[in-house]
Formats: structure tokens, C-alpha cells, sequence
């Protein structure tokens, strides 16, 4: 196990960009951020969690446990109101476990064949967990929009060409990315986490 460093937090993902993302979002911060470049031997996560905060806090958990240091996770997905909630955690592999952006989308539209726009509500929801010598803390982020019938834009990733914004004319894959980081459901929360550390930190 590696020697406690009160200023040093893991990221406790295995994602290059949500990396990049996060490092840059805390750069103000008095905290290194570490990836798993310097912990080879870190345990793979399970998500089986019911919701986003078990998943959250469970990859944080485990991540603080075998390394010995404080530790950032999150979790998020798209929750569609028609379909009672999904595709929530299971959001990325909504079309089986190795399932494609394509195809995910493609049978989010089938389930919301002939659904009128007013039925067809949602939102990307964001848990982040830090998990440290004193304990456990989440907060959420939550951007509410409406599942398009056709895909938008070209931008982003996942469900981002379905998941249109009326506040702002667009889908998530029309933005530019410095907008899509001021409103989305991870921006707000990460902007949370970063007032959590700052406090932690001061």
C-alpha cells in the first residue's frame, strides 16, 4: 500500500479524456492528481451498484483501500422518464455488455417509437464520490433535456446526438465542448466536487 499523501487524490478511472477533463476542471486546486499510471496492481471495479452512487462510491472505495490515498470516482448515464428511469446504470451497455454508441442509441429509438416529444423528457445524471481518510462525500450533477426522434450533431459521444437541450436550441452533439462542460450533468458536477476539495484543501 502506498504511503498516505494528503494532498494527492487518485482518479479512480481508466478513461484517458475523463482524466484530461477532470485534471484541467481542479487545476486551481492544491491537490495532485494522480492516474493509474503509478499503480499497476489497482483492482478492477464491478459496477453492479443499484444507482449512480453506489457505483460511485463503491469504485472510490475500493480504488482509496488499495492504494492507500484519497480517491475521485463518478458515475453517470441518461435516465429516460418513459422507460421508468432507463437506461440508467446500465446506460452504457443498454444494448448488451459490449455494446456500441450506435447501438445504444438505435434501441433507445426503438423503445421510443411513435412517443410524442412531450413523453420523451430525460436526463444525464452524475454522481462523484471522494472517498478519504475521513470518510465519504458525494455530490450530483443533473441536466435535464428530451429524447429526439433522429440523431443531432456530430460532437461527444454516447446518447449525446438524442439528447436535446430547450434552453439552448441543441442537442449535447451540436455544442461546443465549452459550452457542453458549463451545463452537463458531469460539469456540474465536477464544479460541486470542486468546492468539497477546495474546503478540503484549505
Amino acid at each position: 500500500m502506498a504511503i498516505l499523501q494528503r494532498n494527492a487524490i487518485v482518479l479512480a478511472t481508466r478513461n484517458a479524456d475523463k482524466v484530461i477533463e477532470i485534471k484541467e476542471f481542479m487545476n486551481d486546486l492544491d491537490f495532485e492528481f494522480l492516474d493509474f499510471s503509478g499503480f499497476p496492481d489497482v483492482p478492477e471495479v464491478v459496477e453492479d451498484g443499484e444507482t449512480f452512487s453506489d457505483n460511485a462510491i463503491k469504485k472510490a472505495t475500493a480504488i482509496y483501500r488499495a492504494t492507500g490515498i484519497s480517491a475521485l470516482a463518478d458515475d453517470s448515464g441518461l435516465e429516460v422518464d418513459y422507460l421508468n428511469g432507463a437506461p440508467g446504470v446500465r446506460s452504457s451497455r443498454f444494448a448488451g455488455e459490449n455494446a456500441t454508441y450506435a447501438e445504444n442509441n438505435a434501441l433507445l429509438l426503438k423503445k421510443l417509437d411513435a412517443v410524442p416529444p412531450h413523453r420523451r423528457t430525460a436526463r444525464f445524471r452524475c454522481v462523484m464520490a471522494f472517498v478519504g481518510q475521513s470518510g465519504t462525500q458525494t455530490v450530483e450533477g443533473v441536466c435535464e433535456g428530451i429524447i429526439l426522434n433522429e440523431l443531432k450533431g456530430s460532437k461527444g459521444f454516447g446518447y449525446d446526438p438524442l439528447f436535446y437541450v430547450p434552453e439552448y436550441g441543441m442537442t449535447f452533439a451540436e455544442m461546443d465542448l465549452v459550452l457542453k462542460n458549463r451545463i452537463s450533468h458531469r460539469g456540474m458536477a465536477l464544479s460541486k466536487m470542486r468546492d468539497v476539495l477546495r474546503h478540503r484543501s484549505g
